[in-house]
């Protein structure tokens, strides 16, 4: 007897088990987006639905339809009853975002207008929360609760104190003024890692017109000393950086790519290409802010949204926004909420993996 039917009940039967998380099962591998690969035709996977109502008014029809999965690992990471909530919109540039634990509140920079933004989970209230704020870029928070900021227009990185002063952690390097930091995390052993790339200083609009004095680089600041070491060489234009779940790798986006390195102490070695994204149509979709989940997958805010990585640099889903993602970062009470600050927007996004460190 032919196992034809056999086999075309479970498949459908596996359809019907994965078709709430908008998981397309049998894509082919090399339609993902690896280094040099195309990523499918959005308009094929998931055609734009009718215009969206981002002011809340009008709910969904669930699973969201702009949570798109181009692989079935992304399942595993998606929360099938949240839809993608626009929280706040009326920024010039959003960037930076960073969740304070223990204040429950977002923080995140709008570079041009030079402020920084808190968005409060209790009352969903949006205030000013630091002005002027230097032109802040990236934003984190330390394992004390101290909020750490890159700030483009006084070229530094900056540590608010909870006492209302500023140390600052790092404005320059073997005599020379440092470009314009742009991100920032912190590791287990009280370390600082920033990147500064030239980005502030070559664009007005973001802050203070300047000469670079040093060339674009990837630095280290010692918990203990203070001391700020140059950790690679090997790097263009580093853009947006974040730490594997167990510390052992460094992501960094530089020059439209994603990079990844081995950690080794107080350097970095190894580094190679992780993933070179595409966005609709095979155009190019380089990475800017990127945080790691708790199963080491990479998130980027990118062009049209929100791009996720695997560990083995594939493309696995997307998070489509009606602008161009800056930067995210996991928060919430319980780390399971994506926040991403989309140009003028702030975005949020339930789902069912947590963000692998605390901002």
């Amino acid at each position: 007897m032919s196992s034809t039917p056999k086999n075309n009940w479970r498949r459908r039967k596996v359809l019907k088990v994965i078709a709430g998380a908008t998981v397309l099962p049998f894509t082919p591998k090399y339609l993902l987006a690896q280094p040099g690969g195309p990523m499918p035709d959005l308009e094929t996977i998931a055609p734009l639905p009718e215009p969206r109502d981002w002011s809340g008014n009008a709910p969904l029809k669930y699973p969201d339809p702009d949570v798109i999965a181009l692989d079935p690992r992304f399942r595993a990471l998606v929360q099938f009853n949240s839809p993608i909530q626009r929280l706040h919109t009326g920024t010039l540039w959003a960037e930076g975002p960073a969740w304070n634990g223990v204040g429950k509140y977002l923080v995140w920079s709008d570079i041009p207008n030079n402020v920084q933004m808190r968005w409060l989970e209790d009352d969903k209230q949006v205030t000013t929360f630091r002005n002027p704020s230097g032109n802040s870029n990236g934003n984190t928070f330390d394992f004390q609760g101290r909020q750490i900021a890159c700030e483009h227009g006084n070229r530094r990185v900056a540590r608010y104190e909870p006492d209302g002063t500023i140390t600052v952690i790092a404005d320059s390097f073997e005599g020379k003024r440092l470009n314009s930091p742009n991100d920032v995390v912190v590791h287990p052993d009280g370390s600082i890692w920033f990147t500064d790339p030239i980005f502030g200083i070559s664009t007005p609009y973001e802050g203070n017109p300047a000469e670079s004095e040093i060339a674009p680089a990837i630095y280290r600041v010692d918990a203990q000393s203070g001391r700020i070491a140059k950790v690679t060489d090997d790097a263009t234009m580093p853009n947006g950086l974040c730490f594997s779940p167990d510390y052992s790798l460094l992501y960094v986006a530089d020059r439209g790519e994603t990079r990844v390195f081995d950690v080794d102490s107080t350097r970095l070695r190894n580094g190679r290409t992780l993933v070179r994204m595409t966005g609709p149509g095979g155009t190019r979709s380089g990475p800017d802010g990127i945080r790691c989940d708790a199963r080491g997958n990479v998130w980027a805010g990118a062009n049209p949204g929100v791009m996720v990585v695997s560990p083995e640099g594939d493309q696995i889903g997307m998070v489509r926004l009606p602008e161009v993602c800056a930067n995210i970062c996991f928060g919430g009470q319980k780390r399971n909420r994506l926040f991403m600050t989309a140009s003028q927007s702030l975005y949020s996004l339930y789902l069912a993996v947590q963000g692998a460190h605390i901002c």
